[in-house]
């Protein structure tokens, strides 16, 4: 019996918890989260998904990208909140013209993205706590 088929057969519990997790992202989905956690959701996948040029990018197309920073400064911790900002400026910069510095700046924010998502998760866990199962 090989590793593939004990897992097969061994039926795994999820905690209440991660099945609150995953009815959260299940509800965001269908856009049933309220705000600002849908925004913050958005931005996590996102950026998660292709970085911040990819997050501004596509919510440029779909809503209004102003209104959603200034939601995503009322619930973001100051390390996320002055990323997401630099971040932004750097955009602009990009959207008029291939500014390599701009680049660097945009990978940088990435990578405070990163090293500070924990942070996110935890505020994202706190809501999923209070969700119905």
């Amino acid at each position: 019996m090989g590793l593939f088929d004990i897992f097969k057969k061994k039926k795994i519990e999820l905690t209440e918890e991660q099945l609150k997790w995953n009815k959260m992202w299940d509800l965001w989905v269908q856009g049933k989260v309220e705000s600002p956690f849908a925004e913050l959701m958005r931005y996590q996948s996102e950026v998660n998904n292709g970085g911040h040029s990819q997050y501004f990018t596509n919510v440029e197309n779909i809503a209004d990208l102003q209104n959603e920073i200034s939601v995503l400064e009322t619930i973001l911790p100051v390390i996320h909140r002055d990323n997401l900002r630099k971040a932004y400026k750097a955009y602009l910069v990009l959207k008029e013209k291939e500014n390599e510095h701009a680049e660097e700046v945009l990978e940088q924010c990435d990578d405070v993205f990163y090293e500070n998502e924990t942070e996110l998760n935890c505020i994202l866990e706190e809501y999923a706590k209070k969700i119905e199962l």
